[in-house]
């Protein structure tokens, strides 16, 4: 057994698993940026306006949801849009103003709908 050999083989085994790991840490690096391409690419840019109605995500239903009870809430009315994503809305019912995250908001597509509860008979129907 030849020591001089035998350590050479040694460096350069150890020099051949640096540039393996090297590589998988390059190919890693550009799997990310390649998911993270695609997934940009899907995001839909939301661009709100004041005066607008939205309806805003309830995450913390979790406990006991119900089965078609909706997390989503509204419509609030936007009024104030601020630069950094932070919009102010307010509710229709009791004019309470408060702030949110821009990406818990969607555009309400729906029509206006009186909240009044009318009593009707069904004796005559």
């Amino acid at each position: 057994m030849d020591w001089e050999t035998a350590g050479q083989k040694r460096l350069l085994d150890i020099n051949e698993l640096e540039e393996i790991r090297h590589a998988a840490y390059d190919n890693a690096k550009i799997y990310k940026e390649k998911t993270k391409k695609w997934h940009d690419r899907k995001i839909l840019p939301k661009d709100f306006q004041p005066g607008q109605q939205v309806l805003l995500f309830n995450s913390r239903l979790k406990l006991f949801p119900g089965k078609l009870k909706s997390r989503w809430s509204g419509p609030f009315i936007i009024t104030h849009v601020s630069t950094h994503g932070a919009i102010t809305i307010k509710s229709p019912q009791d004019d309470n103003e408060f702030k949110v995250n821009g990406q818990r908001l969607k555009l309400y597509m729906g029509a206006h709908v009186e909240r009044d509860r009318a009593a009707m008979s069904l004796r005559d129907a």
